[in-house]
């Protein structure tokens, strides 16, 4: 008909005939549109708040926080709507809105394609097609920024991370039942990661130059400021003695070393180990040792940390042999880098054996026989346990040879290494015994079946103190890129050398490679008797290859003497180191800070074996020695 409007017949004149529709669109249509979009937004918007992303992003700056209480403050920013309390994502919401949402997308654009001529000649379903696609792409924005946080996330969550041990569970001696507190608080633990410097004289390619990042005027900045840096990786640890004078790299260090314990409840630990001339010998005086006209200064170095039981745990070393705290340090890393050590406590018991003498063998046969017999033994046990608060009398074993009864008394001592607690109730024993045989006469309170500070099989085969298993599985990749050798040179270095080289030599408890090392350092720095180190050394280091071709290796030790009161353990420097440890005094329950005790000297000592082993292995521990362990001669002027 003439003078009708001829139809659009390109793209652009369908554009023009589209924006011409818009602008006769009534109000309630675009009250209508706009509500559409708005509500399919917010309906995004709140699917990507309302899992996790932002809370994980939350909770890492808290733990980097906690890591590093000595980081400066950053820049403030604005405060993240969630908490880490905050709610999980609602995946089964969102999967379902998922197939809803693109099995609609895909019906509306076969829809449009099916007549698409139609659809674009008519512009009010050209604009409803392009509502409903507004919706849709609405939509796919919001998944995919879910999409990238979870990603975020999955980054984060699969950082390594120390493996947990393979028995978390650790057998607890009971003591007197106590009542049961109502609902216990649940105990966090914060794993630390492995050490991420561990130089050791047997590796000398990880002694390199100080990294670019240190800064020029680092000997303007506070000791807290060079402490942050080093927390934050940017200088290494061993590095700080090169970069500053050696005092203060040891304060440094200290502040550095507060801040890691700080996250384990234990701030202020080092505040009284010493680091300068300083000893209170009132306290000295009538505990620890007579006529006094000085002391010994010891260095005392740390390890660590080393997942031990599913915690990590800081071991000070006092020693004066070089390049020990650095290989034991390293044998920490790659067993954290790893499982994790496991420990495990299989008897716990001091022992002492009075010797008494009768007028005869069949006398003494006849003492022997009655001990034996519970009800006899139950009167010993009360006689014993008269004497004491926390000891606990569990066994009495004679031993006959001719008119002697070497009597073993074997008792739980609590929190102390229990000496002087059983050396008491023995005592109170033997007058027990008296009073069925009258003829019977003391003749040491100790008659070296205990035994105490000397080498014996008794105490290989029945152990004394704690006796401790402890065991960790290393990869062999760790092997490799930790400790420079393979899984099969230091299984076979460990057979020939610690087993039948031990063997060859007669010895007896000595199958391994250095246990008496770390166990003596541990032993000065938190106060224990050094001359036990004789039968708490006593250590069968066994090392395999799993079938996945891994490490794994443990340290069996039957007779660990140590206690966390009593003893050397009051002493201000020693109390500290225990403090670092977690075990200063006694543990809420009688025993459990000196059972921890043992756990961490065993794990010392398998940490110790592990890198030795390693060294020989490789063949690199000579030269190392060599060239670390030497300090040049002094030039003359």
């Amino acid at each position: 008909m003439e003078g009708a409007t001829a139809p659009p017949s390109t793209i652009g004149m369908h554009l023009d005939a589209f924006l011409a529709k818009l602008q006769t669109v009534s109000t309630s249509q675009e009250a209508l549109y706009a509500s559409v979009i708005a509500v399919s937004l917010a309906f995004s918007f709140y699917l990507l708040n309302s899992g996790s992303g932002a809370s994980a992003l939350a909770r890492m700056d808290s733990e980097e926080r906690d890591l590093d209480p000595l980081r400066k403050p950053k820049a403030a920013k604005a405060p993240r709507a969630s908490t880490p309390d905050a709610p999980e994502p609602r995946w089964h919401i969102l999967k379902i809105t998922n197939y809803i949402a693109a099995i609609l997308f895909t019906l509306s654009v076969l829809q449009f394609a099916s007549n698409a001529s139609t659809y674009v000649a008519d512009s009010t379903s050209l604009l409803q097609f392009l509502t409903v696609w507004s919706m849709f792409l609405c939509y796919f924005f919001g998944f995919f920024g879910i999409s990238f946080i979870e990603l975020d996330d999955f980054v984060v969550d699969h950082q390594p991370q120390p493996q947990p041990p393979v028995v978390s569970h650790v057998p607890k001696v009971h003591t007197p039942h106590k009542a049961e507190k109502s609902g216990p608080p649940v105990k966090v633990v914060n794993i630390h990661p492995p050490s991420s410097s561990a130089p050791v004289c047997t590796d000398p390619s990880s002694f390199k130059k100080p990294s670019s990042k240190v800064p020029s005027n680092l000997k303007e900045l506070s000791n807290g400021e060079i402490a942050s840096l080093v927390l934050q990786d940017t200088i290494k640890d061993h590095q700080l003695e090169k970069l500053l004078d050696p005092h203060r790299a040891v304060e440094v260090r200290r502040l550095k070393f507060d801040a890691k314990l700080d996250t384990l409840g234990r701030a202020g630990a080092l505040a009284e180990l010493p680091h300068k001339h300083d000893l209170d010998y009132k306290r000295v005086l009538g505990a620890n040792c007579e006529i006094v006209v000085g002391y010994i200064p010891v260095p005392v170095g740390m390890a660590g940390p080393i997942t031990l039981n599913g915690e990590s745990v800081y071991i000070p070393m006092a020693t004066t042999e070089g390049c020990l705290v650095a290989s034991t340090n390293r044998g920490c890393k790659a067993i954290s880098q790893g499982s994790g050590a496991s420990s495990t406590i299989l008897k716990d018991g001091i022992t002492r054996a009075p010797l008494v003498r009768l007028p005869s063998a069949t006398q003494a046969a006849e003492v022997a026989l009655w001990i034996g017999v519970p009800e006899n033994f139950l009167e010993l046990k009360k006689a014993f346990e008269s004497t004491t608060s926390f000891g606990k009398l569990l066994e009495a074993r004679p031993t006959v040879a001719g008119k002697n009864v070497y009597i073993r008394l074997r008792c739980f001592s609590g929190d102390a290494m229990g000496m002087n607690m059983i050396s008491k109730g023995s005592l109170a024993v033997i007058e027990s015994l008296r009073q069925v045989f009258p003829e019977m006469s003391l003749v040491a309170l100790s008659g070296n079946v205990c035994t105490d500070k000397k080498a014996a099989a008794m105490n290989w085969i029945e152990g004394r103190g704690k006796s401790v298993v402890i065991e960790a599985t290393i990869p062999k990749d760790v092997v490799r890129s930790t400790l420079k050798t393979s899984v099969p040179a230091i299984v076979e270095a460990n057979v020939n050398k610690n087993l039948i080289g031990s063997a060859m030599a007669g010895a007896v408890g000595g199958f391994n490679a250095h246990a008496a090392n770390n166990v003596t350092a541990v032993f000065i720095a938190t106060g224990q008797d050094p001359a036990q180190n004789v039968e708490s050394s006593n250590c069968i280091t066994l090392m395999e290859e799993t079938p996945e071709g891994d490490l794994w290796m443990s340290c069996t030790m039957p007779s660990i003497e140590v206690g966390t009161v009593g003893g050397g353990t009051g002493l201000p420097a020693q109390a500290a180191c225990l403090k670092a440890i977690g075990v200063k005094g006694g543990g809420e329950n009688p025993g459990d800070n000196a059972r921890q005790l043992a756990h961490v000297v065993a794990a010392a000592t398998m940490a110790g074996e592990l890198s030795l082993m390693a060294a020989l292995a490789s063949n690199s521990l000579v030269a190392a020695h060599m060239a670390h362990n030497r300090k040049p001669a002094a030039s003359k002027k």
